[in-house]
């Protein structure tokens, strides 16, 4: 990291969020929790929701204003997607890549030292991927609880974790463009549009009809019942039937740890000699049908089916399509509808103390009790913004 580097790219960073997201504020709640953390010298593990792909880029604006730059462990394909001055940049500010298909050594050792022994926090998202679920935050992956308890063992300082919560929220009205972009991917799915019809239905005829492509394609058949029940259960037999060929033992892990697991086969088997394992032969071809259908199967994870039930808001009915873009359109982004801003919220430290938590059960006790802090931070941001005074784009 480089704090000159950190200090100079302020006003890049807060640009390009005013540019290509129409970021119009960012706003902090309980930001103190942080700087004290960090001026007591505490090793900080930050640990927020994933909900946009654009909230880590605000989180480091609103930490510019607290003057604390952050460190962060970033996927790989983040660096492969960018361009070799972004690259630069991000690495100059803290990033640094992981490679969570595998064991990544290098990364979790890098993490530990910062962890240990750095005086900036690092940011890790337990999440692990964006679900364009924000207001119910996804299972928490154990690999930063299990980061944030192995340097809590050997470090000279306290170990500290911190959840945040992180939210956009519409400044415009975007619903003009929902109801756009909604027509359009009616269009790809061969379905007549209705403007007329109240946006939820149509949201809701999409994932139908979106689902019942794939249960035709993987099963014959369309099944019957509430969309969630047959999500969960497409996601299953998918997931069945790869465990089934590759002999791995079927467990009752999440979706995500599943998943995780079977690519490190396929991917494994896949980079196998080329001479063993051309690129014509039936089982390449086999093996990269498989990495689709794991593909398939994290998408069908990100569908809660459920979401816009209880509160069809305009934030939630924007990341369903913002998610149909994507994974229908096959968008690397979702299109940007509107002003927003973005509200950030700190929640209380978490102290990570080696002895006090022991044993096979640490890490998942750590991980629930990150969660729970984190989704606590997401529904205080609600109800904040809900009682407060709307907010004026001007």
């Amino acid at each position: 990291m480089s704090y000159r580097w950190v200090k100079w790219s302020r006003g890049y960073r807060r640009r390009k969020l005013l540019k290509h997201q129409q970021l119009t504020s960012i706003t902090c709640e309980n930001s103190d929790v942080l700087r004290d953390a960090v001026a007591s010298g505490h090793g900080v593990l930050l640990a927020p929701n994933h909900s946009a792909h654009y909230d880590s880029q605000a989180l480091y604006v609103a930490a510019d204003r607290l003057d604390i730059p952050l460190y962060y462990l970033t996927a790989w394909q983040v660096f492969f997607m960018s361009t070799a001055f972004e690259c630069t940049l991000m690495q100059r500010m803290g990033a640094f890549s992981i490679d969570r298909e595998s064991t990544d050594r290098r990364a979790f050792k890098q993490s530990i030292e910062i962890l240990q022994g750095a005086p900036y926090p690092l940011v890790i998202f337990p999440e692990g991927d964006i679900y364009h679920t924000t207001d119910v935050v996804s299972p928490f992956r154990e690999g930063a609880a299990a980061i944030a308890l192995t340097a809590a063992k050997k470090a000279d300082r306290p170990m500290v974790v911190i959840p945040c919560g992180i939210k956009f929220f519409y400044v415009d009205d975007p619903m003009e463009k929902l109801h756009a972009i909604t027509s359009e991917l009616e269009a790809r799915l061969f379905l007549r549009s209705d403007p007329n019809r109240s946006l939820v239905d149509r949201i809701h005829r999409l994932a139908e009809s979106a689902l019942a492509l794939k249960e035709l394609d993987y099963l014959g058949f369309t099944r019957s019942g509430r969309l969630r029940d047959r999500v969960v259960q497409l996601t299953d037999e998918v997931l069945r039937e790869l465990e089934t060929r590759h002999g791995v033992e079927a467990d009752d892990g999440s979706p995500p740890e599943r998943v995780k697991v079977l690519r490190q086969k396929v991917i494994q088997e896949l980079e196998r000699d080329e001479d063993a394992l051309p690129t014509t032969s039936e089982e390449y071809r086999r093996l990269t049908a498989e990495m689709g259908d794991l593909f398939l199967a994290t998408q069908l994870y990100s569908y809660r089916g459920d979401y816009l039930a209880d509160d069809p808001s305009i934030e939630r009915l924007a990341e369903t399509l913002d998610k149909f873009e994507e994974d229908i359109l096959e968008r690397d982004l979702p299109s940007v509808r509107g002003s927003r801003c973005v509200k950030i919220r700190f929640g209380d430290a978490i102290p990570v103390a080696a002895g006090e938590r022991r044993g096979r059960g640490a890490v998942a006790d750590l991980t629930a009790e990150m969660q729970g802090a984190v989704q606590q931070q997401i529904d205080l941001l609600n109800a904040d913004h809900a009682s407060a005074p709307k907010e004026s784009s001007a």
